[in-house]
């Protein structure tokens, strides 16, 4: 899995800073689905435990996980429809 986020464009943003998990992993699986097929959904979140759970969750619903980016406490997932 790639590991720089500079070769694709995010076309929607889910800001989930200061949120508590579950809450990014869920907002991630609510939001894919409204996305056209292609395009790129930026998930910015500070939980720890979504390193684990979003890339698994989206894996498991079918959509492509381009990149992580681990920069301090905050991770920066970049998800293909």
């Amino acid at each position: 899995m790639p590991t720089t986020v500079d070769t694709w464009v995010p076309t929607h943003r889910l800001d989930m800073m200061g949120e508590p998990c579950p809450y990014p992993a869920v907002a991630t699986l609510e939001a894919l689905p409204q996305l056209a097929p292609g395009d790129i959904l930026e998930v910015i979140s500070d939980c720890p435990q979504s390193i684990n759970n979003i890339p698994l969750d989206a894996k498991n619903h079918g959509y492509e996980v381009l990149a992580i980016e681990q920069d301090g406490p905050t991770i920066r997932y970049l998800i293909r429809r």
